[in-house]
């Protein structure tokens, strides 16, 4: 795998390929992989002839700076990581190398999809994740893109940028990657104990319950309301929001369409860790 740290010399690196021509693959990460990214690098690699694979915190993306300084960065495990499953080329740059410009500004307009669940939670926050990725598009122009559906909203803003810019670019949505017992795998679940870890399983049961309701064609008012009491009943997990959505846009949904298509959304918190989990209801 090689390792490269600057726009130029990655730059330099895709030409030869760009000729030939090669398929390219992106997966843009902010590290401390686990398994759910790994199976990003995987799906790359089945479907393009390089993986890039980009491992920026990006600063833009952060509403606390206390959060910034504390994210975890084991980037000697994380090259491990990429090596043993296939990475072609890890990009590594600076904060100075992305943002040589301290004042550069960045909007793009992305209707209400910015502004609602995770957007309400952390204003600002995905206008600096499509900063950053539309960096590393123009940079690297790859035919893939891929990202995780655990981070639904994220994916979805990603792809309204696709449009917004008109990028020939392919978003390809990898599924979550769970635990054997259904917990979708994340960073944060390390700092929950044995009991909380326990608990938390309750986000995948109740997805699955409503995912079965939907199929049996219960009204999304009585899948929420069945949602929000098995939350409820639980001891420990308290509930900052479940939601029936339009996956396009997430938009709360009141009914059903034909040929579209639905997601459930959920965030709770569990010994004061917060976690998200969703689940496509047609797949």
């Amino acid at each position: 795998m090689k390792v490269i740290h600057t726009q130029n010399e990655l730059r330099a690196y895709l030409e030869a390929p760009r000729e030939q021509p090669k398929k390219i693959a992106l997966v843009p990460t902010m590290g401390a992989l686990h398994e759910g990214h790994l199976s990003l690098i995987q799906q790359a690699r089945l479907k393009a002839d390089i993986v890039i694979c980009s491992i920026f915190v990006n600063p833009t993306q952060f509403n606390d700076p206390k959060d910034l300084e504390k994210y975890p960065r084991p980037i000697e495990n994380d090259m491990q990581l990429l090596s043993d499953n296939g990475c072609d080329v890890l990009f590594l740059p600076t904060v100075e190398e992305m943002y040589p410009d301290t004042n550069e500004q960045w909007h793009l307009n992305l209707g209400r999809l910015d502004q609602i669940w995770e957007g309400e939670q952390r204003p600002g926050h995905f206008q600096g994740v499509t900063q950053i990725v539309y960096k590393l598009f123009t940079l690297v122009n790859p035919d893939i893109a891929c990202f995780g559906q655990k981070d639904l909203q994220q994916v979805m803003v990603i792809q309204r940028m696709i449009e917004l810019k008109n990028l020939d670019i392919e978003l390809v949505i990898c599924p979550i990657i769970r635990s054997e017992s259904g917990l979708a795998l994340s960073s944060r679940n390390a700092r929950l104990s044995a009991e909380g870890k326990e608990k938390a399983l309750i986000l995948y049961k109740t997805l699955q319950a409503v995912k079965s309701a939907f199929a049996e064609g219960t009204s999304l008012y009585v899948c929420q309301q069945l949602a929000e009491q098995m939350i409820a009943d639980t001891e420990g997990v308290e509930l900052e929001y479940f939601a029936l959505s339009e996956v396009r846009t997430l938009e709360r949904a009141e009914s059903t369409e034909e040929g579209k298509q639905y997601v459930a959304h959920i965030v709770a918190w569990i010994e004061g860790v917060r976690l998200i989990d969703n689940m496509f209801l047609n797949d």
